[in-house]
């Protein structure tokens, strides 16, 4: 669910969405928000019902399910394609390419190939080379060397790379490439272009950066002195304060998004800095200056950062699955609360006998009626009222000192400073427990 926006992205910058549905499973929450990412982004489906040589395949179910959800199969009189088809036996695959070509045709997709290229950053990330962006070229043709301007990043690109591996000399429209060369991590979803020289993409891209810092710097609330004492009680609030590094543009996204929707009154969580690569010493400067932790999602840290990390005391921690990440983020969230006290009554005895001493208080003959009496805290009770809270002086059992009496026997009680007890009374014994509080 973290990775939405992702998908979102991928419905976006698509001609036809082929929604895959497995003919055993039927439609399944993740098939929903596909569709609806892709009713969203008005673009045409495509429905390829696989795993039909599955002995429990059942298609029909599948063009039910979807007609409900308003794709009415084709064969149905709706307008829909729907293809059965195995990725196993191939069966079918033929079949469901012709539909996509068909559909290509009845909406005459063209680009033209002879302009400058332009298109959409998938994906994005540090890869040994440098900053990598994964680009979709939408219109026009990227060839090698190309001056490319991609938000506020741009460079020369060095090596265009396909899904083999492979180095093209040039990508044509609907063709996804990864292009080295930029000189940072552009944004995932972001436009890019291909401009005529490097100065035009230098200027461009700065004029991007300063208006960016404007809004970040804007966005940051301004102190008044009629908001100071509200800034101030929510600065002394607690506050958990992060550092997130992952793999690629995407995850960075989906962790800040999820990060930022743990609701919570009593704690904040603030993302002090979120980007993509390895863990740096840089980080681990930062996090230690804020008092911050530092969370890495598929990601490594650096050999000099961890040792920088145990010299100032930074935590890292290193995540593969994204909800752990979370919720472990909640606990250190609860963590930073101070706990609450509860009190946890252990025994109660009632005062049967008064004996004064020649000196000191005296020792309340009681017996234990509930639980069990244990030497600390105790109150005293006269009629439901409480008249006396202290703690055992001491605890007798015939002549012994003992450090617990249980339910049903007999024993004395001396309470610290307290002589007025009398018959009657009840005298309580309780604990103080902590609890960690929850958010």
């Amino acid at each position: 669910a973290a990775f939405s926006s992702m998908r979102a992205r991928g419905a976006n910058v698509t001609d036809i969405v082929v929604l895959v549905v497995a003919a055993n499973d039927g439609v399944m929450p993740q098939t929903l928000e596909a569709l609806n990412h892709a009713k969203a982004a008005k673009v045409p489906i495509l429905v390829a019902v696989n795993k039909c040589d599955h002995p429990n395949a059942n298609s029909m179910k599948v063009r039910q399910q979807l007609q409900e959800k308003g794709l009415t199969p084709d064969d149905w009189g709706g307008e829909t394609i729907f293809v059965d088809c195995s990725a196993l036996t191939k069966q079918g695959v033929d079949k469901l390419l012709e539909m996509v070509l068909l559909q290509a045709d009845l909406l005459e997709l063209k680009a033209n190939p002879d302009r400058n290229a332009k298109g959409n950053v998938i994906e994005s990330g540090i890869e040994p080379g440098g900053p990598m962006a994964t680009v979709l070229v939408r219109k026009g043709t990227l060839h090698l060397g190309d001056v490319i301007i991609c938000g506020e990043f741009y460079g020369k690109a060095r090596a265009l790379i396909n899904e083999e591996g492979k180095r093209l000399k040039e990508a044509t429209p609907s063709v996804a490439v990864k292009v080295l060369g930029l000189n940072g991590v552009p944004d995932a979803g972001a436009e890019f272009s291909v401009v005529d020289d490097e100065r035009t993409a230098r200027d461009l891209a700065e004029e991007r950066r300063m208006t960016s810092r404007a809004e970040t710097l804007d966005a940051k609330s301004k102190v008044t002195l009629e908001n100071l004492f509200a800034t101030l009680d929510e600065q002394q609030g607690k506050m958990l304060k992060v550092v997130v590094k992952a793999d690629t543009q995407g995850s960075v996204e989906a962790i800040v998004d999820a990060l930022n929707k743990i609701e919570s009154d009593k704690v904040k969580l603030e993302v002090i800095h979120s980007d993509v690569g390895a863990i740096t010493e840089n980080d681990v400067a930062l996090a230690s200056a804020s008092q911050g932790v530092i969370l890495g999602f598929h990601t490594r840290v650096d050999s000099t950062a961890a040792e920088k990390a145990k010299h100032v005391n930074v935590q890292i921690k290193l995540y593969a699955i994204i909800y752990e990440l979370i919720d472990e983020v909640k606990a250190g969230m609860a963590g930073l609360l101070d706990p609450l006290s509860k009190e946890v009554i252990v025994g109660s005895a009632e005062v049967r006998q008064v004996f004064n001493l020649s000196k000191g208080v005296p020792v309340a003959g009681s017996m234990v009626t509930v639980g069990r009496i244990v030497r600390g805290k105790v109150r005293v009770r006269r009629r439901k009222d409480v008249i006396y809270e202290g703690v055992t002086q001491s605890l007798r059992r015939f002549q012994d000192e003992v450090n617990e009496v249980r339910a049903g026997m007999e024993c004395g009680i001396r309470i610290e400073g307290f002589s007025e007890i009398a018959v009657g009374d009840v005298v309580e014994c309780y604990t103080i427990e902590k609890v960690a509080q929850k958010l």
